[in-house]
């Protein structure tokens, strides 16, 4: 059995390795590092596999936050709702364009914010929605759209985990998470669903005029060479990580089958566990499981990682600080206690390895593990 990896990423780029020296290749030798065709293409084919008319590459996930924000004009003091159990790159452009991160508690469930809870913190300061389509799969969009159309408020996505999850609509609707706000925002870190061999990002919009602001916005506010219209920053996706990402769209659906494939595994060995919950399934959302995490009962969970990393199984937690405790993002209006689902979900949740290359042999030897720990 080969050695047991998070995020397998050399045995999945293994498998593509002569698509990608080819198109690595073809980059070199063009010599347009910076917006060659590629990045066009990419652009053109993400906007094809996700069914939605305008995608907006730039350098990186937490630049597509702080870019969607830019171009819907947020202005310092304005208010934005986000889940509290989330990465930090969600509030961190929130604060660093003088805005006000509003934290609303999660389901503790499925770990999406919880939207009844959303309409009691929305004040005459509140400007958008940042919904956290977290571990694979979307947040009710069809609670958070009727409140934000109800407050007049914008909707951005944070899709970094859930490229390619689709929603269907109470309506029957179908959409993919991170096209049906006013602007979807993504990463393509290497450990993404869709990474790239360094750092990437995009958005998406349906609206034409915002699509131009995006990119303008990215472009360091320029509409045309040397005209500056506003002030912008300067986020590119660079030709060589388009290059790779044209190679793995193409396998992206299969990669998700597989996810869910393993994830299938893991939940018949913890659906009846006595010290675990499985991921909860949201019924209008497919999962693409960019995470697989349980949630601990009874059990130490430091203790639980402490001997499978003697085992050499990996594990993580995603998230074991809660936001609102972070140095960076204490405040009165959030002291401990004020969210405690999040609190709750910070000190007992754990990911098992996840990506398509995990082996049958690999997940009964980590199941295997588990369960010598919990006798």
């Amino acid at each position: 059995m080969r050695p047991i990896q998070m995020v397998d990423l050399q045995q999945q780029h293994q498998k593509i390795q002569q698509h990608l020296d080819e198109a690595i290749a073809r980059v070199i030798q063009s010599g347009k590092y910076i917006n060659g065709p590629e990045v066009a293409e990419f652009s053109h084919n993400l906007s094809q596999y996700l069914n939605v008319p305008h995608v907006i590459p730039c350098a990186n996930g937490t630049d597509a936050l702080q870019i969607a924000m830019m171009a819907l004009n947020l202005k310092p003091g304005d208010e934005v709702l986000l889940p509290a159990f989330t990465y930090v790159a969600t509030a961190e452009v929130i604060k660093l364009l003088g805005l006000t991160p509003i934290l609303v508690d999660v389901n503790e469930d499925d770990f999406l914010i919880d939207v009844t809870q959303i309409e009691s913190a929305i004040t005459q300061n509140t400007r958008a929605i940042v919904p956290v389509h977290l571990f694979g799969q979307s947040a009710n969009m069809d609670a958070i759209m009727q409140i934000a159309k109800k407050h007049n408020l914008f909707v951005i996505e944070d899709t970094a985990q859930a490229i390619g999850a689709k929603y269907t609509f109470d309506n029957g609707t179908v959409l993919c998470a991170g096209t049906i706000g006013d602007v979807g925002c993504t990463s393509f870190f290497p450990s993404k669903n869709l990474g790239c061999l360094g750092d990437g990002g995009a958005l998406f919009t349906r609206n034409e005029q915002l699509a131009k602001r995006l990119k303008m916005i990215a472009n360091h506010g320029q509409s045309i060479q040397y005209q500056h219209d506003d002030i912008g920053v300067n986020s590119r996706l660079d030709t060589i990580q388009a290059a790779i990402l044209n190679v793995k769209l193409q396998s992206l659906t299969d990669c998700e089958i597989a996810r869910n494939q393993v994830a299938q595994k893991y939940d018949e060995a913890f659906a009846n566990h006595t010290n675990f919950e499985i991921p909860t399934r949201v019924k209008n959302s497919t999962h693409v499981f960019h995470q697989y995490t349980l949630k601990c009962k009874g059990i130490n969970r430091d203790e639980l990682r402490k001997f499978l990393a003697d085992k050499q199984i990996p594990t993580m937690v995603y998230y074991p600080i809660p936001l609102h405790a972070q140095k960076a993002y204490q405040s009165d209006k959030y002291p401990l206690g004020k969210l405690p689902v999040t609190e709750r979900l910070c000190s007992k949740v754990i990911s098992l390895p996840m990506s398509p290359e995990v082996t049958n042999d690999q997940i009964e030897y980590i199941i295997g593990h588990i369960n010598e720990f919990c006798k």
